[in-house]
């Protein structure tokens, strides 16, 4: 779950519906200056599907020892840095299900999706965070990713350049619609640079524009305006005053839809 809030509700997006925001990105990336990248098709069911992993999770969830839905805020944006407010455990197990699942229906999308978990908990992650009984099924868990990925890297005979490729471009989808579905509200570069047609690497700078509008330059889209569709809920916070009242609001709520409108810087 992604959390944003209100000065009276909780804005709860589920890591699926964050994903399929990330997937239209994908969608939408291509032109005359910056092509997809290949094989397209793995690449974009990695974006799609990399949190698949928490279908099951996401549909029950949870409150944190403070009262507040467990979740990811916008300071987990830019890196991990509070694992106090999620249980590690359980979320090695999903990023691992995450994994299996991708890599069930395309092994090299798999591939991706398990780059993309280990930059999370190594790159992005603060580990000093992370509980001391945690931290040897931490390691653990990174050594296991790491010698799958390049078993089945060895075995499919994939290019490590078109891996790296593909994981950075997973890893700008997945920013852009972070930042979207957390309300971040500074300008930031996306991850990672990005090259155009020419090879030159471009930094992607993504800056808000408005209620729901994200500006982009250098512009990396097919066509002048990309809307995205944001799903999510809204609990009010009365209702999360325990466990049971929570999941309860969270079951029953709608499922809205807003506009994530992107332009080119003008």
């Amino acid at each position: 779950m992604i959390r944003n809030e209100t000065d009276s509700s909780w804005i709860l997006v589920t890591h699926p519906d964050h994903a399929r925001l990330a997937g239209e990105f994908a969608d939408a990336w291509g032109n005359e200056n910056f092509e997809r990248p290949e094989p397209f098709a793995s690449v974009r069911h990695a974006v799609y599907h990399h949190d698949d992993g928490w279908l099951a999770r996401d549909a029950s969830p949870s409150l944190t020892k403070h009262g507040k839905p467990e979740a990811f805020t916008r300071a987990l944006v830019g890196a991990y840095s509070a694992f106090e407010e999620i249980d590690l455990p359980s979320y090695l197990r999903v990023r691992k299900d995450a994994t299996a699942a991708v890599a069930a229906q395309d092994v090299y999308a798999g591939i991706l999706t398990s780059m993309h978990t280990y930059n999370l908990l190594t790159e992005q992650a603060d580990a000093s965070t992370i509980r001391p009984e945690h931290r040897p099924a931490y390691e653990a868990f990174l050594a296991e990713q790491l010698a799958w990925q390049r078993e089945t890297a060895a075995s499919l005979g994939a290019s490590a350049d078109a891996l790296r490729r593909g994981f950075e471009f997973l890893q700008c989808c997945d920013n852009l619609s972070l930042i979207a579905c957390s309300g971040y509200d500074q300008p930031r570069d996306l991850r990672h640079t990005h090259p155009d047609k020419h090879g030159r690497r471009h930094a992607i700078n993504c800056r808000p524009a408005g209620p729901g509008a994200y500006a982009l330059s250098p512009w990396p889209l097919g066509v002048s305006e990309v809307k995205l569709h944001l799903s999510y809920r809204e609990i009010p916070k009365a209702a999360a005053v325990d466990a049971v009242s929570f999941a309860k609001a969270f079951a029953d709520a709608p499922v809205i839809v807003s506009a994530i409108v992107l332009t080119a810087v003008g």
